[in-house]
């Protein structure tokens, strides 16, 4: 497949600044694009990559350098851009519908016959798969589970009993939707840890992906539920009675206590940890690594562990960064108050 730039600018509305009828085969990076292929420059700290790269055309915002003898594709947003050009480039796979032999489907079960069921799916009794949707190798549905129309599970992921899947959702090999919440109740008296019944399920709504070996447990009662639009990377752990709000982020090993609430578009940066029985605010943003103990507002910027404001972080750390500067300071302080001292009462 090749488009040539005149092609590409329409394609992301862009305004085309050089040579329109450069053919484009493909696209990369600024420092492994080959000729024939575009890339995007949306940063400032990628100047050096910029100047070195052999890409034919750029997308580049405003303040991109001049272009010189380059050809840019000036958009608002060249990340943006560059998604759509790459889906140009590398459409989603086509999948012929069908139940392949190899394939299982328990009586009562629906199967839209547009989808697609290869060979080791496992669908079980009075579940339902919709349009379009696809089940790769070693997928398991559960009772009364139900799969929306162009969702794809990739190989080897589990729906458990009575668990929703939206539209349009792409999930990633071995995660697993529905496991039992981590529920217990401590009896002195034996002692042991009494298993509480996890009787809810998890809905996960349109357009959500979910990375791989990434686990959604299901309420204890009620739902757990991952909103239109939300997107969780690999390693993800969402507790028992969570909400993932539309339109959030939850990047990679981010662990969710249960009963927890992020609102609309919230991002957690990869290893954040969030204690149970809070909410994390609309539009607020937390940094890798963090721990939150308590409630988030709305818009906060947090950072450390535990977790505070951005801003006060910063400042904090400025001071840790020094502590051994100011530990020898204070010692040689110490020793001349002491030598001030003993002359004073000499």
């Amino acid at each position: 497949m090749t488009r040539t730039a005149r092609q590409l600018a329409a394609l992301v509305r862009g305004e085309l600044e050089g040579e329109g009828e450069l053919s484009i085969s493909g696209v990369a990076g600024l420092a492994d694009a080959q000729e024939g292929e575009l890339s995007f420059y949306a940063n400032p700290k990628y100047k050096a990559a910029l100047a070195n790269t052999k890409a034919m055309v750029i997308l580049a915002g405003a303040e991109a350098p001049p272009r010189g003898k380059r050809t840019y594709l000036r958009v608002p947003n060249p990340h943006l851009a560059f998604a759509q050009i790459a889906t140009e480039f590398h459409p989603p796979k086509k999948h012929l519908p069908g139940c392949s032999s190899a394939a299982h489907v328990e009586p009562g079960a629906k199967v839209d016959p547009s989808a697609t069921l290869m060979a080791g799916a496992f669908v079980s009794k009075d579940a339902v798969i919709g349009a379009r949707a696809v089940l790769y190798p070693g997928v398991f549905i559960g009772e009364a589970a139900r799969i929306g129309e162009d969702t794809v599970l990739s190989a080897n992921v589990v729906v458990l009993d009575r668990c929703l899947v939206g539209a349009r959702c792409l999930v990633h090999p071995c995660a697993v939707i529905g496991a039992d919440g981590f529920g217990f109740a401590f009896d002195a008296s034996t002692p042991a840890h009494i298993k509480i019944p996890q009787a809810g399920i998890v809905r996960v709504e349109d357009d959500v992906e979910i990375g791989a070996c990434s686990c959604v447990d299901r309420a204890t009662t009620g739902e757990t539920v991952i909103a239109k639009g939300a997107k969780l990377d690999n390693l993800v752990q969402i507790g028992h009675n969570s909400t993932v709000g539309p339109m959030s982020i939850v990047c990679a090993q981010v662990g969710l206590s249960g009963t927890t609430e992020l609102g609309t578009g919230v991002v957690l940066a990869g290893q954040v940890g969030v204690a149970g029985h809070l909410r994390i605010g609309d539009m607020a943003k937390v940094a890798g690594q963090a721990g939150i103990m308590g409630d988030v507002a709305d818009g906060a910027t947090m950072m450390g562990a535990p977790a505070f404001s951005q801003r006060d972080y910063l400042r904090s750390y400025a001071v840790f960064a020094r502590l051994p500067a100011l530990s020898r300071e204070l010692s040689s302080l110490r020793k001349r108050l002491e030598a001030l001292e003993e002359e004073k009462n000499r």
